[in-house]
């Protein structure tokens, strides 16, 4: 198959879109839960470790010099990266088991029952059909 054709056979079939989609949310979902980390969740931890705004915390390498801007080490930053990660996450792994939960309910559902097992008469009528087979051979 050439590339074209599998390229063509994936974009249709509708990966491509889902896919978009998903980062598109992704995206939007990103903004917000890093608003929610910087805006709701660090305040009141900062407050409750001394006062401290995680966003502010660096350590200077090399100070300003002229127009030269100071160098500095911005370890508060990546610390509320890492907290907006870990929201994130776990927001994606609830979402993904409560996705995953439904899928199974719905199958559950769909399954059809087991067909019932074979009666007595059954049984006896399928052994007399094996043993006439048999005794034709």
């Amino acid at each position: 198959m050439s590339i074209l054709k599998e390229f063509k056979t994936f974009a249709v079939k509708g990966n491509v879109v889902d896919m978009a989609v998903g980062i598109i949310i992704g995206a939007a979902f990103g903004k917000i839960v890093s608003s929610f980390v910087g805006d709701i969740i660090m305040p009141p931890l900062g407050v409750l470790i001394g006062g401290v705004d995680f966003s502010d915390l660096a350590l200077t390498l090399k100070a300003a010099e002229g127009d030269l801007p100071a160098v500095v080490l911005a370890y508060g930053k990546f610390i509320q990266s890492v907290i907006d990660f870990l929201i994130v996450a776990f927001a994606i792994f609830m979402g993904v088991k409560v996705i995953n939960r439904l899928k199974r309910e719905e199958v559950a559902e769909e399954a059809p029952a087991a067909p019932p097992a074979p009666s007595n008469e059954e049984v006896l009528l399928s052994e007399i059909r094996d043993l006439l087979k048999q005794q034709k051979q």
